[in-house]
């Protein structure tokens, strides 16, 4: 099996303030749902609270990501599915809880993983 990452940025989520309670509910059942199918692997928000940090090789750390690269923020979510047709199910059910449309990606695989 495969594991898929379905996301979104930031400023994809462009919800209401009376409908947010409403998006967590949904969203956290989606989640539910995945855990008690056996699928879900790990998910999450990104803190955009939190700067990144650039480590190189020799351990240097500076404050910041890449300069050249578009933020990374938005949240997340880590599934494991037996193929494509499902992580899309999947991800239809996650972009309808979240009210915003979902990005769909494969993990390449690693026997080492």
């Amino acid at each position: 099996m495969a594991k898929y990452l379905i996301s979104f940025p930031s400023a994809a989520m462009v919800v209401p303030d009376e409908e947010w309670e409403e998006v967590v509910r949904d969203s956290h059942a989606v989640i539910e749902e995945a855990k008690a199918a056996g699928v879900y692997i790990f998910g999450g928000g990104i803190d955009e609270g939190v700067p990144p940090m650039l480590v190189s090789a020799t351990g240097a750390v500076a404050l910041g990501g890449y300069p050249w690269a578009t933020a990374l923020n938005g949240g997340f979510t880590v599934l494991e599915l037996p193929s494509r047709d499902e992580a899309i199910v999947w991800a239809a059910r996650i972009a309808k809880a979240c009210r915003c449309d979902q990005e769909l990606r494969v993990f390449g695989y690693d026997p080492q993983s």
